[in-house]
């Protein structure tokens, strides 16, 4: 499938104390730079935990995914970075499919589910994030909800389920699902959501505050938004409800890393990687941030179901970045922009 990196480049926009060197594993002190679409207040503690487990200083630039890859596609092989610690699997795929990742070796990639990497071995998923519908329990019977998104366009559900149009979860999900049904099919479901008139909101989290306040019914969000209001509100009505069908609606997406083929510390990169897969940082994820480990023997925040339960479909991640502009034209053409 051929890409404009161009209109690529357009779309992302728009979603858009060290240790002793005995201690370091036996790699030399110097600078990682890492480009970070993960926040820093997310993931600047595993950072810092890497540079005193291996006494590498690493340097971050925080920004968005979309313009971490849209910056490293225009500094192409003079980029600074080492490694790019993305949120999504189409700003991956963006830079796997320019060439401009290295190979990460079989003992890394090995270390998750195929599914949630790159074909080519170009990046590795570090955690996952589950599409689901989050729902008032007190006001839906879950024995109702559909089976996957499609259902959801049905008259009977009418103003009763909101969407984030503008939200690059959004928008991966409807990359996910022209890979997986076309663009008429897409286009369709889009149309239908706009005619039930689904409200519209700017994020993840506004839905799950709607849901929990009475707003709304039910929303389409990832799974970890729901936990995360929990943490902060000491309680929620927000309950989430796991698609049983393997569409677009029960897409796993991984945030994940790579190394840059320029990279001037590549051994660092590599370390970083392994870090970020090792049981203390994929624990941190679940515990802090709701995500969903990759690595099998490590469990996932209490309560929710295990990854291996989820019925994602059987696609090749790097490949949404191909149809990303697209699916940015489908919302639009649908009135929901």
């Amino acid at each position: 499938m051929r890409v404009s990196f161009f209109v690529m480049i357009l779309t992302l926009a728009i979603i858009a104390g060290a240790c002793s060197d005995a201690d370091s594993g036996g790699l030399e002190d110097g600078t990682l730079t890492v480009y970070s679409g993960r926040s820093e207040e997310l993931v600047a503690p595993l950072i810092e935990q890497f540079e005193e487990e291996t006494g590498v200083n690493v340097g971050v630039r925080y920004a968005g995914s979309s313009e971490l890859a849209a910056a490293i596609l225009e500094e192409g092989t003079n980029s600074p970075a080492d490694v790019f610690f993305a949120q999504d699997p189409a700003s991956l795929g963006t830079i796997a499919l320019a060439g401009l990742f290295t190979e990460l070796s079989d003992d890394v990639v090995g270390m998750v589910p195929e599914r949630f990497s790159d074909s080519g071995s170009r990046w590795v998923g570090t955690s996952g994030r589950a599409r689901v519908a989050v729902y008032d329990e007190s006001i839906v019977d879950p024995a109702e909800l559909p089976d996957d998104e499609n259902g959801f366009a049905n008259p009977e559900w009418r103003g009763r389920v909101a969407i984030a149009p503008t939200n690059g979860s959004f928008l991966s999900f409807v990359s996910a699902k022209i890979l997986l049904e076309g663009e008429e099919a897409t286009l369709a479901w889009l149309e239908g959501m706009a005619a039930n008139q689904a409200p519209t909101y700017p994020k993840n989290s506004a839905i799950v505050a709607a849901v929990d306040e009475g707003q709304v019914e039910t929303g389409l969000v990832n799974h970890y938004y729901r936990y995360r209001r929990a943490a902060e509100e000491g309680s929620t009505v927000a309950v989430n409800f796991f698609f049983p069908s393997s569409t677009a609606a029960s897409l796993v997406m991984p945030a994940g890393a790579g190394i840059l083929g320029s990279a001037e510390n590549p051994e660092a990169a590599k370390a970083f990687i392994e870090f970020l897969l090792t049981r203390e940082a994929q624990e941190y994820f679940a515990a802090e941030t709701f995500e969903y480990p990759l690595v099998p023997e490590v469990e996932p925040f209490a309560g929710l179901p295990s990854i291996e339960s989820i019925t994602t479909p059987d696609i090749d991640l790097s490949l949404l970045a191909t149809v990303l502009d697209r699916a940015t034209d489908l919302v639009s053409q649908a009135g929901l922009l």
